[in-house]
């Protein structure tokens, strides 16, 4: 049995797998952290990602680059309970990616095919040429008038009342699809979002359709449109990633097992952006307009895909002396979402006071001409001071309105990173005293005190159906587990194991880290095991190994841990990040954190807490940590 110092820095190894594979935390990146910051960012061409899509890479960045105007983004993102993720998402492709599919464009062609008209004017002119390359062939074939028939009466008896919830269902089932001819769900019944699971009876009607009227090579005759588009957005796409990671002060990556993707499909009307995030995979669904796409809609949701793990990682930041706030919005016209969550107003509010410190005003800039005599400086100097009192107008008018429609801590947060972009700090680093330093009666009153507007202003999206609670119950699980509460989270993962409710694999992955948690080495070691029996994700059975490997060189087992690590690699899951543990581990034995003595004391195994952290922690850092910081 090992010591007590060795069984609390097996605890510590757990950080690695909560990051690695849950995703529910942001890692660092040993190997971004050395890069030097000067170096540019190297953009790629596009390539091609898989079968039926193209896909443009949005390159790793550093933000070396000063901020360009960013717009005002109000977009509210639909989220699923979903765990699997959309079938366009390469766990071995980059963070960031642009992307087209065919599948989607098939799910685009059917809804054209059958009424849907919304934006067409302002579409893309591939759009209107693909609608009539669809008609020609359905006309000359009664077979094919016959299979459109029968789609269009499905889309009709499917109609939803709300046009961009019935929108919604069909974009959520186009993103779970194979390429064509195939067109079948990526994922099991129980993993697709619920809303397509309403209208996933659709597909053999589509099959049939596509197949008599030949729709594949629509695709490949249009598809260098599709490319001209995706090529031309890159750049803009970039450049935003660019400006908002230069101003929340950190880099982008391609490690963390998070997906942001931005999805092009100009067959769908350019009013109708959808922003969706499924499990721990971000996704905006966009059409062009005049060759461009609502830029400010991405830039909210990837600040959403930025800020969210931040906070959800420091669950102690928001507690229940915020809750008075929630009533003071009861009245504001606010989603259901933000008058009963308190994490989701706060980070909502965040994010709206981003976007004004850094909205483009439209107010010119003035700049004091080179060797400009020192007479004349005083007049650039006063308009200069115009300009500033210009835009801090416009900017504070964006924070009313946010205000009145019930992002009642938006002026807070906006107060706050005045002082933040004056800082070194990141906002990862600032983000808990920045929250946890809140004077909630203040903000309370202020929530009191404020006019809100009748009508709330329109979402991308509305919420979406939820899942019952049997299938969501070990996300909640892997949720409870990296904000700390592990009873919480082994309690629902036994559940699902009991009642055989959930992912088998999974389950026992959470109770394994659990395990190493409390220091139950042994029971850790055992769930690992189980987890690689039931299992058949990837990352989840790479981990496993290199977890039961640095256990059993802590256990001075090093044949046993050579033969984990060697396994780890022959998973192959695609992640550098596991390549790189994996292999350090066969290079050379996992080495325990040093941990001091106190004078006189001993290392017995008293089955208590460590009075401190070790001196030096192992190669990851915990994502549960103590704040405010």
């Amino acid at each position: 049995m090992p010591s007590f110092s060795r069984r609390f820095s097996l605890c510590l190894l757990l950080a690695g797998a909560l990051a690695a594979v849950s995703g529910l935390a942001q890692n660092q990146n040993p190997a971004a952290q050395n890069q030097n910051p000067g170096t540019p960012p190297q953009a790629g061409p596009p390539s091609s990602a898989q079968q039926g899509s193209s896909s443009s890479r949005v390159p790793n960045l550093n933000p070396t680059e000063a901020p360009a105007s960013i717009p005002q983004a109000p977009v509210q993102l639909q989220k699923s309970a979903n765990p699997g993720a959309p079938a366009l998402i390469d766990p071995a492709g980059p963070t960031v990616s642009l992307e087209t599919s065919e599948a989607m464009f098939d799910i685009g062609v059917a809804l054209n095919a059958c009424g849907y008209d919304k934006g067409l004017d302002e579409s893309e002119p591939v759009r209107k040429v693909v609608r009539g390359e669809v008609n020609q062939a359905t006309q000359a074939s009664a077979a094919a008038q016959d299979d459109r028939d029968k789609l269009c009466l499905f889309i009709d008896q499917h109609r939803l009342e709300d046009p961009a919830r019935n929108l919604a269902q069909y974009v959520s089932l186009a993103l779970y699809l194979t390429p064509p001819p195939q067109l079948t769900p990526s994922v099991e019944e129980q993993d697709m979002p619920p809303d397509a699971n309403a209208v996933e009876l659709i597909l053999p009607l589509l099959r049939r359709f596509a197949d008599a009227i030949h729709l594949h090579l629509i695709w490949v005759e249009n598809h260098a449109a599709y490319e001209e588009a995706t090529s031309r957005l890159h750049g803009p796409l970039t450049s935003m990633i660019v400006s908002t990671n230069y101003y929340i002060k950190t880099a982008a990556s391609t490690y963390s097992g998070r997906r942001f993707l931005v999805v092009l499909e100009p067959l769908l009307s350019p009013e109708e952006t959808n922003a969706r995030v499924y499990g721990l995979d971000y996704v905006v669904v966009a059409s062009p307009k005049n060759g461009q796409i609502s830029m400010d809609l991405v830039r909210h949701a990837y600040l959403h895909y930025e800020i969210e793990p931040l906070l959800y990682a420091r669950e102690n930041t928001v507690d229940e002396r915020m809750l008075p706030i929630l009533k003071a919005v009861q009245d504001a016209p606010l989603d259901v979402e933000f008058k009963n969550d308190i994490e989701a107003l706060v980070i909502e509010c965040m994010i709206r006071a981003i976007e004004a410190r850094t909205m483009d005003t439209g107010v010119a800039e003035v700049k004091v001409p080179p060797n400009l005599p020192h007479s004349e400086v005083g007049q650039y100097e006063h308009a200069r001071g115009v300009a500033m009192q210009k835009e801090e107008v416009i900017r504070q008018q964006a924070v009313n309105h946010s205000m009145a429609q019930g992002y009642v801590l938006t002026q807070y947060f906006y107060t706050q990173l005045k002082n933040f972009e004056k800082n070194p700090e990141s906002l990862n680093e600032a983000i808990g005293p920045m929250v946890y330093g809140m004077d909630i009666s203040i903000e309370t009153h202020r929530a009191r005190e404020t006019t809100f507007d009748a009508r709330g202003e329109g979402h991308v999206m509305s919420p979406s159906p939820q899942r019952p609670p049997q299938a969501k119950d070990l996300d909640v699980a892997e949720l409870k587990l990296m904000k700390g509460d592990v009873a919480g989270a082994a309690e629902l993962a036994q559940k699902a194991l009991e009642s055989h409710s959930g992912d088998a694999g999974q389950a026992n992955f959470i109770l394994a880290r659990v395990d190493l948690m409390k220091g139950k080495i042994d029971d850790a070691q055992a769930a690992f095991k189980d987890t690689l029996t039931a299992s058949k994700d990837p990352r989840m059975l790479a981990w496993s190994h290199i977890y039961l490997g640095r256990i059993l060189d802590v256990e001075e087992q090093r044949d046993e841990a050579l033969v984990e690590y060697k396994a780890a690699l022959t998973v192959r899951d695609g992640q550098p990040d596991t390549k790189e543990a994996a292999e350090a581990g066969l290079k050379q034995p996992f080495a325990l954190p040093h941990r001091e003595q106190a004078p006189g004391g001993d290392d017995k195994d008293d089955g208590g807490p460590p009075p401190t952290a070790p001196a030096t922690a192992p190669s990851t850092t915990t994502p549960n940590q103590p704040h405010p910081q």
